[in-house]
Order: structure tokens, then C-alpha cells, then sequence
């Protein structure tokens, strides 16, 4: 039979058509199939009561998921699948909302424990989900159907116009039973992840915190829990809230933290410490400042903005800039004016020792953070290092020794805090112990002694005596909570017996006698282990791999603690590198000869000797262009670099003297003009793009079908192969990430310049799957979606080209696999030095996560014929790391589950307090 139903009769009648049909037919159920255009928790509201007693709930809905952002020729994954269904669910907003808790307490049991299941479609499966229908089944084994405009949602049932018209005649439940079962089943149906039903009943208890509120429990992931970072993108990893977790709790426990983070790259350092910096500007009232290389400096505050909502200011040398892109007091003297509470400035600014290294050191601060802190190191290495007593260290070690007795927390970050020898992590140990004993204990520790306690690493204490060995654990000795590689806490026990305090240190040397009989015998069980597991510097320095963090499972979730990226990598073998065609090489010789005469007869470094030689090396208009340019003949429009590009030309012209080049100089750069200027369209490099996008690299496919991204470390490179990739692909979009205001996309050869940040949402939409980038594009871009890397050129600097493979390997990344080729030229110095160093590459990478960027001067070396000193520099990097054991157990990196949390804190006071000014 038919029933017609319409919410504007019914409520003539005094009923809602939630109520007078849906909860009315639901109350006699015992199973419900629902096709909805979407499903939201608010229909709880209108028949949770109803909905509870029914065995079996099924509700299909479709989703603003889509498929352009994975190939047609690839099933998408699920890993990015569930990132896009949580984006969309945090993205969730209704006019009925809020729901109220015990709703979504209501809801949360019904799907945990399956007695409601949810699917979702991709819009572009079959479009939108307009039709609305649904089956129910009485307890006595009879079914009805129903189709109407109403969605599965309060607004829908209780408040819009709505029809349903209701059929329970066999052919018609039939037939609305099978439309559901099509789509219930289709291979594309995305279930509700546990992540959103844990997020459902984490919403159900939310609470917001005032400020004091939150200050008076800490709870690190109240400010966090809704920020960005989890709302919008992939949440935080368990080796990331252990950090974060461990910098805040120190920063408490001893009014200061002092830690090295030295995770491998890829691994989220940057978000790792900003949120620390977050949380500690919160909680204090001082100044946070951030140090970091002048190309970082964006990146930061873009990561602090776009991932945590948290405003902060960086100083461009004269002026401060905020979040917004608005400019704050021009002036030297306005350094200490920050806008922000968080203040991000150059490293360079403190590396040449101007005003500002005087200014900052005489203001106090809650934290301060150096970014790419194995920059800060002595000026030398003796043959003996350890027993130098008074080295010369440059200025940024200086600063940071200086700036420890001004902040309570200090942190630096860096994936090499061992380049060439152990002491350089000593010395950046030793200047956070300055002010804080907790670290290498007071000044009468043995560990103070860099020749005692480098000898001591990876030793067993087993051949001291208890006295001797008693004064190697005591000063300092090692916090309550820290475990051993079991999971268990063996200094505990030692505190209490001795009722040390949590923020207590140093033992005294005479309190090993007041030790009962089982705590010394505890003490020594540790002999064998304490040196290997339990030493100063690897409490202080955490270092994660990639490697273990990728093969070893979390016993929670019986997951790798991180998803694995394999890297396959092209270009290594010597078929796969490229042939100097004979004008080409013609150029490369005269441009190795040019860099050679230049050596003879200035002082510039190495590094600015041999520019032209990299830049020849990275394209052929690169090396036209500076020959050019070198020669006096390049007109300004045939010369747009980025700045630092521009910058190295300024500094080799002042190196040049007024005489500029020798008649022999002027040759070999005439030669190279002569030889490139009517040659650009056979530039070899572009044909190997070409091919690898259309064929791939041995049995991978097209490169261009996975979404690629092409690096150069020079503007002219990326910007000739972004114009000629738009001629060949006139039907693509072509991306140019490059620096300020050089961003632009090119379609059907046609360039328009655009920002940034709208390059980076077109790659998330699929909009854009070819990208050229320079090496600003190497450091704060997200590229999970691309799964492809061509480095047109291979920068002498070796941690750039970890920063590029960094974009596509990281978290998030949708292929279990993503290919990336090296371009390099056979004979050239790229060449020499990777036959050099491919002995050593694999051991020195596992080593220290990256190439130290102490094997820059490699290239440099052997570019002006220094062989003996390129060998000497590949031998002087250290066999083996001290500091990787701790932190590769499962001991140390279960991070909190901050997921569950449901304190939140207040956003405006957030804010507020945030974007307050240095005083």
C-alpha cells in the first residue's frame, strides 16, 4: 500500500514528520537500510531512542571525496582515502550544530559497537547522492520502503519542507533494497574510520579551558587536540608527542628544558619543536625566539600559522613581519619589539655578529630554538679535540653558549649533531648544561670532561669500582621516569631511597653508603648497561631513524609506528647518467678551466670559485646566462635570479676586483657562449625529463601520470623547463614553485604569476601535477600526492637534496613507493665526486640520516683538481654514530594518547595571549 507524507500537513496536525514517520516506523524495527545524501549525528536527535533498539543500522552516504588526485590507472589508498574522510568530517558543519554530548555518547556506542555502520561514496562515483530512500524490516518480518527529499538529519526530519513517499508492496521494497545493496557494496565505498567514532565520542565530553584553568593541569594537548594540524591534516605521529611531551614536561620539572633534536629527515622536526614553543609560550610570560637559516625563516611561520593557528612574527632585517603578511616598525633598533610572542629571526643575522647578536643577548627568554644547530661548532679540529680545554668556536656556538644563561628552555635541532666528530655534539651538550645541571651535571662531573666521558660511550662500567662507578651515575643522576631499554625504571627506586625530588640532580658523592642492600645491588646491574643506554648525551639528544620507526610494530595498534615511503632510486648507475654531447662538454671543460684560473688568483671560497661550473652542470641556459653575465653581456631580463642567486654573483664580483676577468678568463667564457647560445633546444637534461615522464624509468610507467615534481637548485633552470614542459604538455597545468613573488603556472605555454600558497592548494586538489621547483620549494612544501622526483641537478650542498626527497617521502605520502632520478653528466665533477663517495654513500646516509654538510667541500675539491684533500675530507667523517640507540626502542617512543583528549583550550584566550608582543 501507499502512503503519502509532507511535513507542511503535519505540522498542522501538531507532529513533526521525524516523529509521526520515521521514529513511529523505527519503534517496530528490527533492521534499517538508508540511502542518504549525507548523514549527520544530529538524527539521533530524532529517533535515537528508536534507533538504539534496532539490531542492525545501515546508512550509505556520499562525500565531497574525489578521485582527481590519484591516477586512472592506480586504485587509490587507503591511507589517503581516510586522511581525505577525516578532513571531511573535521570540515563538518551543519546549522543544527551543536550536537549536544549525550547524542554523540549515543552515536559513538552505536557505531563502536557495530550496531550502526556508516559508508561513504566519492562524489564522482555516481555524483551526488540525490535520491533518498530507505528500507526498514519489522520484528514480524515484514519490510516497507520509503523514498522522499529528506536527509537523515534533524534539519531534514524535524525543520525543512520534506516529502516521503512510503511503498511496502514487495516489487517496490525490492527495488529500493537493491539500489541500497549497489551501493552499500560498491568497491569505492569508503567505512567510517575508528579515528572519527574515536573523534565522535571525544566530542561528546568536550570541555573548553580558560587559561587558568589550563595552567593549573598542563594538559599539552588541550591547545592542540583542535588545531590544524589534526582538524585539516594528518594528526601527529607517537615519535613526535614524545618529544613534544618530553620538551613541556622538562620545561616544568626544571624551569627549563635543554634537548637536542636529532631525528633523521622527513621526520617532522619542525612541527615537533614549534608545538613545544607553543605550549611554552603559553605557559610562561617571556619571549620565545627561533633561530633558523634565513630560508627557513617562512617555512616556520608557515607551519606555525597553517598547522597550529598559533600567530608569530619573523624579522626580515629592519622590520617585523606577522602571520598576516603585515610589516611592523622599520628600524635595527625594533629587533626587541617583537609583535608576536613567538619571534623567528636569521641565523645569519647572529653567524656575522651585527646589532642584533647584542641586542638579543640582553633579554631574557621562556625558550629559545636553533634551527640547523650543527652550524654551530669550533673553528677547527686538532688531532685531539677532546683535550683541547679552550677551543675557538664561532659565533653561533658563542650565541647559543651566551643565550643559555638568558632562557629557561633551550633547544636545537639537527639531523647531524656528529659531522666529523663526537665532540661536536659534546660542545652543543656542553653549552645547554650552562645554567642547568640536570644535563651534564654540576662542575665537578666527570661528564664536564669531554676525554672522560667520550671514552666512556658505548663502554661497560663493569671494570669500576662501586665508588668509581657510583660517581659516573650520580652527577648527574638520571631522572625517576627514565626507562631502560625493557620499559622498565631503574632510577626510581634509587631516588626514592635517597628522597630525591623529581627536579633533584646530584647525588651526593657519600649518599651511595646510605643505600640499602637491594637498591646497591640494582646499582650495580646497571654497570653493564648505564654507559651504552643511559649516558648524558643520549638522554639529551634524541634521535629517531626512519628505518625503525618504519620495521618496527606499535604492540597498540600492531602497526608500524610509521608509514613506510620506499625510495626507489634512478640515475646512480653509470648507464643511467647522461653523455656530454660534444659542444656541451666543449662548455663543461672551458667552464672546469675558468673555475681553475679564478682559484689562482682570488680569495673567494671554494664554493664561489666553482659557480660557474654548477651552474653549466644544472642547465644549459644556467651556464649561457652566467657566462654571460661573467662576461658583462647579460641584459637584466635574460638574468632574473633569486636572491640567492643574485647574492652569490654580487659576492664573486667583489671577489673579482675592478680588473674583473685575465684575457684567458674572457676565453674560456666566450668559448662557452659560443658553444650553448644556438644549441638551448638539445639540452640533454630535457630530454631525459621528457622521456621519463612519457615512458618512466625501467618498469615504473609514466612519471607525468603519478604526479612529478622537478627540482633545480637555479630560477633560470626551473623556469626554462616549467615554460618548455607547458609547450609540450600545452593541456597541463605546469606549476613554478619558486622564491618571493617568482611563483607562477604556465598553461598552453602562457605564464600567469601566482602565490605560493595557491600553487600548494592546486597540487592538494590534483589541479597541478607537474611541478618545477627551486630549492625553495625543498624546504615547508607538502608533496604527499605527487609520486615522482627528478633532480635536474645535484646541489654541492648534500642536505638540499635531502630536503628535496624529504617532500614526497614523508607522512602521508599516497604511494607505497615513489621513484626519484639524479641527473648528472658522466665526467663531470658530479660524476668524480659519486664515484668517490658511492663506497661510503650508503653507510655515511644510514649513519647520520643525511649527507654531513662538511662533504660540500668534496665537491669543491675536486672541481679545482684538490683530489687529495676531496679523499682527506670523505676519511675524516666518523665510522660510527654514538647516539642512536636510546630512542630506537619501543621504550621511548610511545607518545601520549592526546587523540582521546577532550579538554580543549579556550581559542580566543589562545590567540590573545599569543599575539602579544615581546615587553
Amino acid at each position: 500500500m501507499i502512503a503519502r507524507y509532507s511535513s507542511r500537513l503535519m505540522r498542522h496536525s501538531g507532529e513533526s514528520l521525524g516523529k509521526g514517520f520515521l521514529a513511529e516506523k523505527l519503534s517496530r524495527a528490527k533492521a534499517y537500510d538508508r540511502i542518504a545524501g549525507f548523514f549527520s549525528p544530529s538524527i539521533i536527535q530524532v529517533a535515537g531512542e528508536e534507533i538504539a533498539a534496532i539490531g542492525k543500522v545501515r546508512v550509505v552516504a556520499n562525500s565531497k571525496i574525489t578521485f582527481n588526485i590519484y591516477s586512472a590507472n592506480q586504485e587509490p589508498s587507503m591511507p589517503a582515502f581516510k586522511q581525505a574522510l577525516w578532513n571531511e568530517w573535521c570540515d563538518f558543519d551543519l546549522p543544527e550544530k551543536p550536537v549536544t554530548g549525550s547524542v554523540l555518547e549515543r552515536l559513538y556506542h552505536l557505531l563502536n559497537t557495530g550496531r550502526m555502520e556508516v559508508r561513504i561514496l566519492p562524489d564522482d562515483r555516481f555524483g551526488l547522492i540525490h535520491g533518498k530512500a530507505g528500507v526498514i524490516t519489522f520484528h514480524d518480518g515484514n519490510k516497507t520502503a520509503f523514498m522522499g527529499s529528506a536527509n537523515e538529519s534533524i534539519t531534514a526530519w524535524q525543520l525543512n519542507y520534506e516529502l516521503v513517499w512510503e511503498d511496502d508492496d514487495q516489487s517496490a521494497v525490492t527495488w529500493v533494497q537493491n539500489e541500497f545493496d549497489s551501493l552499500w557494496g560498491d568497491a569505492h565505498a569508503l567505512t567510517l574510520t575508528q579515528e572519527i567514532i574515536q573523534d565522535i565520542q571525544r566530542t561528546a565530553k568536550r570541555k573548553v579551558f580558560t587559561m587558568p584553568e589550563w595552567l593549573g593541569n598542563s594538559n599539552p594537548a588541550a591547545p592542540i587536540i583542535e588545531s590544524p594540524v589534526y582538524r585539516k591534516h594528518n594528526g601527529l605521529w607517537n615519535h613526535q608527542k614524545y618529544f613534544v611531551q618530553r620538551a613541556f614536561d622538562e620545561h616544568k620539572r626544571y624551569e627549563g628544558a635543554r634537548l637536542i633534536l636529532a631525528d633523521q629527515v622527513g621526520l617532522g622536526k619542525t612541527l615537533q619543536l614549534a608545538m613545544a614553543a607553543q605550549l611554552i609560550a603559553l605557559a610562561g610570560k617571556l619571549p620565545v625566539l627561533i633561530v633558523v637559516p634565513k630560508t627557513l625563516m617562512q617555512q616556520w611561520q608557515e607551519e606555525f600559522w597553517n598547522l597550529l593557528e598559533v600567530p608569530s612574527a619573523y624579522w626580515t632585517g629592519s622590520s617585523w613581519i606577522d602571520e598576516n603578511g603585515v610589516e611592523h616598525e622599520k628600524g635595527g633598533q625594533y629587533i626587541q619589539h617583537c609583535p608576536r610572542r613567538i619571534g623567528i629571526i636569521s641565523q645569519g643575522l647572529i653567524s656575522r655578529r651585527g646589532n642584533a647578536y647584542t641586542t638579543l643577548l640582553k633579554g631574557n627568554y621562556e625558550c629559545v630554538i636553533v634551527d640547523e644547530a650543527h652550524r654551530a661548532r669550533r673553528k677547527s679540529m686538532g688531532a685531539n679535540p677532546e683535550n683541547e680545554s679552550r677551543p675557538e668556536v664561532n659565533n653561533l656556538l658563542e650565541f647559543i653558549q651566551q643565550i643559555a644563561e638568558k632562557t629557561k628552555t633551550l633547544l636545537l635541532a639537527t639531523a647531524t649533531p656528529v659531522q666529523l666528530h663526537p665532540i661536536e655534539a659534546w660542545d652543543l651538550l656542553s653549552a645547554l648544561s650552562i645554567d642547568k645541571q640536570h644535563v651534564l651535571g654540576n662542575e665537578f662531573s666527570p661528564w664536564r670532561h669531554p676525554d672522560e666521558a667520550l671514552g666512556k660511550i658505548n663502554e661497560s662500567g663493569q671494570a669500576l669500582d662501586d665508588i668509581e662507578f657510583w660517581n659516573w651515575l650520580r652527577n648527574p643522576l638520571p631522572p625517576a621516569d627514565e626507562k631502560d631499554e625493557t620499559g622498565v625504571l631503574p632510577f626510581r627506586s634509587i631516588r626514592n631511597t635517597l628522597n630525591m625530588g623529581d627536579a633533584d640532580t646530584i647525588a651526593e658523592l657519600e649518599k651511595q653508603a646510605e643505600l640499602d642492600a637491594p637498591t646497591k645491588s640494582k646499582v650495580r646491574n646497571l654497570k653493564a648497561s648505564f654507559f651504552k643506554f643511559h649516558n648524558p648525551f643520549i638522554r639529551s639528544i634524541i634521535r629517531r631513524t626512519r628505518g625503525y620507526l618504519e620495521n618496527t610494530i606499535d604492540p597498540e595498534t600492531n602497526k608500524p609506528y610509521l608509514q613506510k615511503v620506499e625510495v626507489q632510486l634512478y640515475g646512480e648507475d653509470d648507464i643511467e647518467a647522461l653523455e656530454l654531447p660534444g659542444y656541451l662538454k666543449d662548455a663543461y671543460d672551458s667552464a672546469l678551466e675558468y673555475c681553475r684560473l679564478l682559484a689562482k688568483r682570488t680569495r673567494s671560497a671554494g664554493f664561489l670559485q666553482t659557480l660557474l661550473l654548477r651552474r653549466i652542470g644544472s642547465s644549459m641556459v644556467a651556464g649561457l646566462n652566467t657566462a654571460k653575465r661573467l662576461l658583462g653581456e647579460a641584459r637584466t631580463e635574460e638574468f632574473d635570479l633569486e636572491e640567492e642567486d643574485s647574492s652569490e654573483f654580487e659576492e664573486l664580483s667583489a671577489e673579482q676586483g675592478s680588473s674583473r676577468n685575465t684575457p684567458e678568463e674572457n676565453e674560456m667564457l666566450t668559448r662557452i657562449v659560443n658553444a650553448l647560445a644556438e644549441r638551448l633546444d638539445a639540452d640533454p637534461k630535457y630530454n631525459r625529463v621528457i622521456h621519463l615522464l612519457d615512458h618512466g624509468a625501467a618498469d615504473t610507467g609514466p612519471w607525468r601520470e603519478r604526479g612529478c615534481i622537478l627540482f633545480s637548485q637555479y630560477f633560470d633552470t626551473a623556469e626554462y623547463v616549467a615554460s618548455r614542459l607547458s609547450a609540450q604538455y600545452h593541456d597541463l597545468t605546469i606549476g613554478l614553485y619558486a622564491g618571493a613573488q617568482k611563483s607562477a603556472i604556465y598553461l598552453d605555454g602562457r605564464k600567469t604569476r601566482i602565490e605560493r600558497e595557491k600553487i600548494k592548494s592546486m597540487v592538494k586538489s590534483g589541479e597541478i601535477k607537474l611541478i618545477v621547483g627551486t630549492d625553495a620549494a625543498s624546504e615547508g612544501l607538502n608533496l604527499q600526492i605527487l609520486g615522482s622526483l627528478i633532480n635536474l641537478d645535484l646541489p654541492w650542498n648534500p642536505t638540499r637534496l635531502e630536503q628535496r626527497k624529504g617532500r614526497i617521502q614523508r607522512i602521508g605520502q599516497r604511494y607505497e613507493k615513489v621513484f626519484v632520478y639524479n641527473m648528472r653528466y658522466l665526467g663531470s665533477v658530479e660524476d668524480e665526486v659519486h664515484a668517490r663517495l658511492s663506497s661510503r654513500l650508503n653507510d655515511i646516509h644510514d649513519l647520520f640520516g643525511q649527507i654531513p654538510d662538511t662533504l660540500e667541500d668534496v665537491w669543491v675539491h675536486t672541481a679545482l683538481g684538490r683530489i687529495e684533500e676531496a679523499q682527506n675530507r670523505i676519511n675524516a667523517v666518523v665510522q660510527k654514530h654514538p647516539f642512536d640507540i636510546r630512542y630506537n626502542t619501543n621504550a621511548n617512543i610511545t607518545g601520549p594518547k592526546w587523540e582521546e583528549c577532550s579538554e580543549v583550550l579556550n581559542k580566543v584566550e589562545r590567540l590573545e595571549l599569543l599575539a602579544t608582543g615581546w615587553r
